[in-house]
């Protein structure tokens, strides 16, 4: 008897095991329909296999269904009210539910979108997340429903005891949204120096950008691709020299590097890259070679109407 009980168990936890495992290479591959179905019949199965809950929450909140993360994720925080992840997807799930509806039911979100923060962050005192999320949160809301500036400061000093490259991060988002732009320069240079990643650079990046300042754009961008060989880089030093009209040169530069380096890993098509060399020559006023690289675009992407207004304003040289 032992020995048939064990054979069953055995069955039933080897075909749980491998839901669980095809439903994560679903969300691998972007797959998030297909996995709110699996793990759904799944959890009605094993309704208290936590990973299953949990797995059914993600899948709802990939597909942006609030209703449904936030249900399974209240689960949970029931279930295991000490597991600080379980607050920080509760609250983030009731944070994008109320971005996606009208005020008054936003303001009545609110507060149970802070306590779920706050308690992931007192029960984890490590939980980068979760500090990351109240910064933002009490930037973003206003000082009558308990925005503060002082308290985003705070977590963000939290982060910065953790980890200096997100409390460096933080205060350069805290200081920009306050307008304070150039602290906010200070803190994204010191996250640069100190991380160096692709994401600090973009924070500094979009913050010159923020400021109207392409030359400071492009001059860190170079340095972001010489550090990381980041093809995408490519392409935004030329969009950005074809936008503002500066750098001309090397703008195109860039491009031809991009093209020349294109894999459909990148994040636009060549038919950009060949649109923005049809700006670059257009400003330069070599219209052939504008017409030339514009119809390369069209060529890709032929219903595309920027590409067909642009070549109507090359003609016109």
């Amino acid at each position: 008897m032992r020995f048939i009980i064990y054979i069953l168990f055995f069955s039933v936890s080897a075909i749980s095991q491998t839901d669980i495992q095809k439903t994560e290479q679903l969300f691998a591959d972007q797959q998030f329909s297909k996995a709110e179905v699996l793990m759904n019949n799944y959890v009605k199965d094993n309704p208290n296999n936590l990973r299953g809950i949990e797995l059914l929450g993600d899948a709802y909140g990939h597909q942006k269904k609030w209703d449904g993360a936030i249900e399974n994720y209240k689960k949970l925080v029931e279930a295991s009210p000490k597991t600080a992840n379980y607050h920080y997807k509760y609250g983030g799930a009731l944070g994008m539910k109320a971005l996606s509806v009208n005020k008054m039911k936003a303001l009545s979100i609110i507060g149970d979108v802070k306590q779920a923060f706050m308690t992931a962050a007192d029960l984890d005192p490590k939980h980068i997340e979760a500090r990351w999320a109240l910064v933002e949160l009490y930037m973003q809301l206003p000082g009558i429903v308990g925005g503060s500036m002082t308290k985003s400061l705070k977590y963000a000093d939290e982060l910065q005891s953790l980890s200096k490259v997100d409390g460096y991060l933080a205060k350069g988002y805290i200081y920009q949204y306050d307008n304070d732009l150039k602290t906010a320069e200070k803190y994204f240079k010191l996250a640069v120096m100190e991380g160096g990643s692709l994401v600090c650079y973009e924070k500094l990046t979009n913050l010159y950008e923020a400021q109207k300042e392409p030359d400071k754009a492009i001059a860190n961008m170079e340095a972001a691709q010489k550090k990381h060989g980041s093809n995408n880089l490519n392409y935004h030093i030329g969009k950005m020299a074809a936008e503002y009209n500066i750098q001309l040169v090397k703008g195109e530069k860039y491009l031809h590097n991009y093209i020349t380096n294109y894999s459909v890993k990148d994040e636009v098509s060549k038919a950009w890259a060949n649109y923005r060399l049809a700006q670059i020559y257009k400003l330069k006023n070599n219209k052939a070679d504008a017409l030339k690289y514009i119809e390369l675009a069209i060529t890709e992407l032929p219903q595309n109407e920027v590409f067909q207004s642009e070549k109507t304003a090359i003609r016109k040289l």
